[in-house]
């Protein structure tokens, strides 16, 4: 008998109004628009949470986020970083609302709740400046950027389909 996959939490991160900050939360709205997901994913809009993430992150057995991700390459270059590869850190900040991600991570990692399974997907920004939209070459990677997570969501053992598309759609 075959384990039953675990509960996914999928976030999607960032700012829709920081240019490419905003790629998580793109990605996340085509993957729900274009795919079928098993009841036991859920995804969540992380927007620009912060700390108000960490029920989220600390409920789920697994965690597929889903972000920018600045690591000095070629703008859209896609990005799979596993548990081990995530920055997790806590800094002194000037502010409460300058809680980050990688803040978020080091208080469950702390606590003991930080899931075994985590997973961050994203891609290279090419701006992270105000502005909306996608740049060109983060705009043309979402669908590498989807694809990456379908196929942590295929490994963690959940089967997801794509949505029919409608006739004339």
């Amino acid at each position: 008998m075959t384990e039953a996959p675990a509960r996914v939490t999928v976030i999607g991160l960032g700012n829709p109004l920081m240019g490419d900050d905003a790629l998580g939360l793109c990605a996340c709205d085509r993957l729900l628009a274009a795919w079928e997901l098993p009841s036991d994913i859920e995804v969540i809009d992380g927007g620009t949470w912060g700390m108000n993430l960490l029920p989220a992150i600390e409920d789920t057995p697994a965690l597929l986020l889903i972000d920018a991700i600045d690591r000095g390459l070629v703008p859209g270059t896609p990005i799979v970083l596993s548990r081990e590869e995530i920055p997790r850190a806590l800094a002194l900040k000037v502010s409460p609302h300058q809680i980050d991600l990688r803040e978020v991570l080091a208080v469950a990692q702390l606590r003991g709740t930080l899931p075994e399974r985590l997973t961050l997907v994203g891609a290279q920004p090419e701006r992270i400046e105000l502005g909306c939209g996608l740049s060109p070459p983060v705009q043309a990677s979402l669908d590498d950027v989807v694809s990456a997570a379908l196929d942590q969501l295929r490994a963690w053992g959940h089967i997801c389909e794509p949505r029919e598309v409608a006739a004339g759609a």
